[in-house]
Order: structure tokens, then sequence, then C-alpha cells
């Protein structure tokens, strides 16, 4: 069972579910940094690359977004996507687009790190129950609907209600709807009133994105995705959830009125927290918060994780640390290894960690214990609402997997890279510095001929300039022939010196 807890601030909104006690997932959404996927905009295509079958679109942000042929929407409800039997391969990009052409686009992915948004041309729309396409003739069912009998049914009614929403258009005088739909999980049960209800307010909000965009010059946001509250009775509450407390009175009313509108079977479950206590103060979220931006992770037998995030992919290590309560080191080794798999899965779902991730466990001798290992790692995985793809062990004995990746790690929300630093995680040494000074000098002496040179440098690196270095400072000082003096500063980093020529 699980239980949503939302903190609610005018700058920031801060939810968090939490699982048996435990946080499972963190969403942050702050007003000047609001997400971008879902949102369609009116663009304008800056170029067009052939070689790499893409093109940049300026959509009104700070930098450029991409749309690959992938996304590209090419008529006849297919796109570059499509592998069905039969389907007739579309031509390539610069046959299809070209600098200068206005696009109607949706962002797909956020932009992250120094990457622009992603984009596609062909628009989707989610509703409470149903995704609508309106480039598309296609029913799609989710997946999750597992019974053939029941996706069968599904597709007849929604193509009922759809034609029947069409017919109706038409008789009033309106233009035909069309489009296709995706039924999402919760439409499984839903009664063809609500499944019409839904239908008419995705038709509608598309036909208000046509008009605006027919009028509007590129850059312009033409409709925009749920705020992170909305989105949280629309997508986050399921079956398992017991409660969703707000803290805030006012989102609280918002969240009911749009609840009775759209999504009547969390409203039920919406609570308004009311207590003196910080609502995140009740499962110690911030205290977890802080723990997820840590490389190391404490495994309650002894063991730890050590977690780094770089550009290209996500590592984790995994150590026995003091762990020696079982009989034997196998035994050890597979236990730290079964526990490491369960905290793993918490922690990608947790810090929001996505592309390529490679575990290094500790190393098995028994085959029955990898499987064992890797079948825990899957079966917490799929508690994992974001797709996930898991290899299995390499012939180095390491596990690949990824994570679908479409917004910001914790880390990257909520960090920024370290001005001493510059994000290495490690600075030089005092002594190192002052090698790098004395090498300074010697090359500034060969060039000029000041009466002085003066070091201005940190503490720690002038401290060991008098003592520990001090030999070669005066060795330089009798090779050059002139005096060396010292100066220390308060410089944010250790590395940061200055020589002056007096």
């Amino acid at each position: 069972m699980q239980d949503i807890l939302i903190n609610w601030a005018p700058q920031e909104t801060r939810v968090a579910i939490v699982e048996n006690g435990a946080v499972q997932e963190l969403h942050f959404e702050r007003e000047l940094e609001r997400g971008r996927v879902g949102n369609i905009y009116t663009g304008k295509v800056a170029r067009v690359l052939p070689g790499m079958q893409s093109a940049f679109i300026d959509i009104g942000l700070e930098r450029a977004a991409f749309l690959h042929i992938a996304d590209v929407f090419v008529g006849n409800g297919t796109s570059r996507n499509d592998h069905s039997p039969g389907a007739v391969p579309p031509p390539p990009i610069e046959r299809l687009i070209f600098e200068g052409q206005t696009l109607t686009v949706q962002v797909i992915k956020d932009p992250i790190g120094t990457k622009g948004a992603r984009l596609s041309t062909q628009i989707s729309i989610a509703g409470r129950l149903l995704v609508y396409l309106p480039q598309d003739e296609h029913i799609g069912i989710s997946q999750k609907i597992g019974s053939q009998e029941l996706r069968e049914q599904l597709r007849a009614r929604m193509t009922a209600l759809s034609q029947a929403e069409d017919e109706a258009a038409t008789g009033s005088g309106e233009a035909k709807g069309g489009g296709g739909f995706i039924l999402r999980t919760n439409a499984a049960e839903a009664s063809d009133e609500e499944l019409g209800d839904d239908i008419r307010y995705l038709k509608k909000t598309w036909k208000g994105v046509r008009e605006r965009a027919f009028k509007s010059p590129p850059g312009t946001l033409l409709h925009q995705d749920l705020s992170l509250a909305e989105r949280v009775l629309r997508d986050l509450v399921d079956d398992r959830t017991q409660t969703i407390r707000i803290d805030s009175k006012m989102q609280f009313d918002e969240l009911s009125r749009f609840g009775r509108e759209f999504t009547p079977g969390a409203v039920g479950k919406l609570q308004h927290y009311a207590g003196e206590r910080p609502i995140f103060d009740l499962f110690s979220i911030d205290e977890e918060i802080a723990k997820a931006l840590l490389r190391r992770v404490e495994l309650k037998s002894g063991g730890y994780l050590i977690i780094d995030q770089t550009e290209a992919l996500t590592t984790v290590d995994v150590n026995t640390g003091g762990f020696v309560g079982a009989r034997n080191f196998d035994d050890t080794i597979f236990k730290t290894n079964l526990e490491a798999g369960q905290a793993i899965a918490r922690q990608l779902r947790l810090r929001n960690l996505g592309g390529i991730i490679i575990i290094d466990f500790i190393d098995m001798t028994r085959e029955e214990h990898r499987a064992a290992v890797l079948a825990e790692l899957k079966k917490q995985l799929g508690r994992d609402r974001t797709k996930v793809t898991v290899s299995g062990f390499t012939q180095l004995g390491l596990v690949e997997m990824t994570r679908k990746r479409t917004r910001e790690s914790l880390a990257h929300m909520l960090c920024e890279p370290c001005p001493t630093c510059a994000g290495r995680g490690e600075v030089k040494t005092a002594r190192s510095v002052c090698h790098d000074i004395l090498r300074e000098i010697l090359r500034e002496a060969r060039q000029f001929n000041p009466k002085e040179f003066r070091v201005v440098a940190s503490a720690s690196v002038v401290e060991m300039l008098l003592d520990e270095e001090s030999q070669h400072l005066a060795g330089l000082s009798d090779f050059i022939g002139k005096p060396i003096s010292l100066r220390a500063e308060p410089f944010s980093s250790p590395e940061q010196y200055d020589i002056v020529l007096l």
C-alpha cells in the first residue's frame, strides 16, 4: 500500500510516494523551472541535418530543441517508427522539413544537462482515461490490460463511442474531430459515460490548440500539461493508494475541484493535512532527500553501495563492508547482493536515475546465486512505473540495464557542479599546487625581469611553501636571483593562485 504526500509552496511543489513506510519516489516542480514534457508549441525549423536525419527547432527556449526523423509524423496515421508489415518507408527528413518552416511540435523529453528538449510532430494529449492521437485513427490498449477478450471489448466500445461523438459534432455543424485513442490502464473498468466525457474533453482541447496554432507566431506555447499536483491525481494514483495528503488548504480545494471533474476515483483519497509538524517530517522525507544526494548508500547488513552518475551512464558498485554475519563467505556475498538488489531498485526510483546503468555486484561463484540475485533485482524493478530493461550478467560479471530517462535526475535538479573542483569530485593537493607555482615562477623569470615575485595563494599552500617546500622555494629564489614573497588570500579553491610581478 502507498501514501502520497504533497508539500506545496508558491515557488515549489514536492511530492513523495511512500510505500510500507519507506519513500520510493520523489517528484519536484519549481514554478520557474516547470517541466515541459507534454507541452505543445509552434516551432520554427532552424536547421536541418541530413547526415543525422534530424533537425533543430526553435520553440522559444534557451536552447534549440531536437527533432529526429523517428519522431516525425509522415501522414496516413504513421510515423517513422512504424515497422508494421507492409508499412511504406517514409522519405528522408530533408524531403519532409525545410529551414524556416513552421511546425506544431510536442516536447517528449525535457532538456537534460547540455541537451535541448526532444520533440515529436506526432501529437498526443493525455486525459484521465485516454490518450488522444489527433493525427491517427488507431485505437490502442495499454499493455497492462492483459486479457485479450477485454482488450477487444474495449477497442469495440471506443470505436463506437468515437464515431458517435464525430456524428454528434457533424449534426451540430462542427467539424469532425477524428483521431485515434490509447486506453490507459485505469480505463479498463470505465463506463461509456466516463469514456465519452474524456473523448469530448480531449477533442475540445485539441480544437483549441489548432485554433491558436493558426494565429500564433513561432515560439508560442499552445498547450501546457497539468501541474505536478494535478498529475498526481491523473497519473500516480492507483488501487494501492490509500491517501493523498496535501498541506495547503487552497491547493486542496483546487485539487478537489479538478478531481471531481477529471479523476473522481481519486477524490475520496484526497485529504487536507493541517498538522503542526511539516508534512514531510511524517516520514523524514527531507532526511531521505539528503541521503539520496550522497554517493554512498548504507545497507542494513553492513554492506554499502557507491553510486556515481556521469554524462554517459550511472555505475553502482556493491561492497560487503563490515558484514560478516553469514556462516561462510559465499553466503555473506549472496546475502549482501540480494539486499543490494532491493536497495538499487529503490535508489533508481528515488534518485530518478535514467539511461545506461551498470551494476557491479560482488563476484559470485555459484550460478544459482547469480540467478537468484538477478531475479530479485527484476522483481523489485517490476514496481517501477518507468520502463526498465535488464540485460543480465555480462562476461565480466556486470549487470547492464537501461531505465527510460524523461526528466532530470534528483541530483541534477537540486544541485550544481562544485565551484571548487568544477564537478571533478577532487582538488589538487597543496603540494601539487606548490609545484605548479614553482614551475610558473621559473617560466615567468625567463620572460620578465621584475624586482620581486609575489605569490598570492590559499593559506594551506602558503603554509606548505613556508614549511615543507621552503627549501625548494629558497633554491628557486637563488637560481633566478630574485626574492619571492608570499601572501595568503581566502580563495574559494585551494588550486587558485596568482603570481604578481613587482
